[in-house]
């Protein structure tokens, strides 16, 4: 593997585990950072691939091959959590300096092993169990009340890996794969999966906060998270109407998380908006963690002082934090998922021009549909208006209208 060439001036080498759209996303503040990025990328048709020169093509999965990538690197960080755990120890066994460390990634990549440990601390979560077989999950939603959620441990995004369930009968074959123990080199059934009661939302939101290795905290403005058949598609920021005393628990919970775990870089803790039982306040349940720049914080690319990029760059070299101020009142962000089309390019033209604030950040991904290829930022002071312009950018370069 030819080593990546360094900045003059002793700048240091990040090296990304990962090659997909959020490393990509790390390229414009590293260029001004004179930081070099090097990314280990499963193909060479990967977006971090195509703009990232220091890029190389490996397998996650080979210890090796992985070891080989770390050596030329500084720090290493990650584009996503699936990096098995064997060659995370390896790295560690090298001497290579790990953001975040396995030791809290794992609260990222294994949902039981994040339910255990937030329960541990005393972190509100929906209530849940450890079930596996049809005993276990009957029990457990007889006490909770039907239907409840039911979640694979590990591998589950964008709704998959998640069932919301009216009997066991309806998991029965996750059930089957965890008294045959098929998957216990995935590790995906092995531990049994996570029932959760579902709870009634409010809405969703997202809590993204960073955190250096000296031990250095910042957090964004809570946003408010849209989805639509379990994907997200619009971020407003900041959430509108938030009560302010359930801002300031949900940003102190996400910091004492952070702290608690020893996460570094950016985390984003994703959390349902509820009603207290007792008292019809607004309240909150975590939902889930990602130890990484997160969909949530695209918005801030463009609408705050500091990108959730920039400030993960920062944090995994242990550099001051950046300033979280957002730029606008508001900032909206529509989220672009592939259709049954091609080209792209040719849309630029009508959104551009219809829109001149607009932002367009795509990722240089193959359209299909149901993909997240893409997203805008638009900031301003009207937030209806915001979402309605979010809403044409995204539906059109989507080829959902065609004008």
């Amino acid at each position: 593997m030819k080593p990546p060439q360094r900045a003059p001036g002793g700048f240091p080498v990040v090296g990304i585990i990962g090659g997909g759209q959020l490393a990509r996303m790390c390229q414009p503040p590293s260029v001004g950072l004179s930081i070099t990025l090097s990314v280990l990328a499963e193909t060479a048709g990967e977006p971090a691939a195509l703009v990232i020169p220091s890029s190389v093509v490996g397998d996650r999965h080979d210890v090796e091959a992985v070891r080989a990538f770390a050596r030329e690197c500084d720090v290493v960080t990650f584009d996503h959590e699936h990096v098995p755990a064997e060659v995370l120890s390896a790295l560690e066994a090298d001497g290579v300096v790990l953001h975040p460390s396995p030791a809290a990634l794992v609260f990222a990549q294994d949902k039981l092993a994040m339910r255990r440990r937030l329960t541990d601390i005393g972190v509100a979560c929906p209530r849940w169990a450890q079930v596996s077989d049809s005993a276990s999950l009957q029990a457990f939603g007889d006490d909770v009340g039907w239907p409840v959620v039911v979640k694979t441990s590990r591998d589950g995004y964008d709704g998959k890996g998640v069932r919301v369930v009216g009997s066991p009968d309806e998991v029965a074959d996750w059930l089957a794969d965890v008294a045959r123990d098929v998957d216990r080199d995935s590790g995906l059934m092995v531990d049994g999966l996570l029932a959760e009661e579902k709870v009634d939302v409010v809405r969703e939101l997202a809590v993204l906060i960073a955190r250096s290795p000296s031990g250095q905290g910042a957090a964004w403005q809570i946003v408010e998270t849209v989805q639509t058949e379990g994907i997200c598609t619009q971020v407003l920021a900041p959430a509108p109407d938030l009560a302010p005393g359930l801002a300031a628990m949900a940003t102190e919970t996400g910091l004492r998380i952070a702290g608690e775990l020893g996460v570094t870089g950016v985390m984003a803790m994703e959390i349902f908006e509820v009603r207290d039982a007792q008292t019809g306040d607004p309240a909150y349940v975590v939902n889930a963690l990602a130890m990484r720049p997160h969909h949530s914080g695209h918005w801030s690319i463009d609408g705050a002082v500091t990108s959730q990029f920039e400030q993960h760059l920062r944090a995994v070299l242990d550099l001051p934090l950046g300033d979280t101020s957002p730029r606008a009142p508001w900032t909206v962000t529509g989220n672009v998922v592939g259709g049954d089309y091609g080209q792209l390019y040719p849309a630029y033209r009508h959104v551009m021009a219809r829109d001149p604030g607009l932002k367009i950040h795509l990722y240089g991904k193959g359209v299909r549909p149901g993909r997240a290829i893409g997203h805008v930022n638009v900031s301003g002071a009207d937030l209806d208006d915001l979402r309605s312009r979010a809403n044409h950018a995204s539906d059109f370069l989507q080829g959902v209208i065609t004008e």
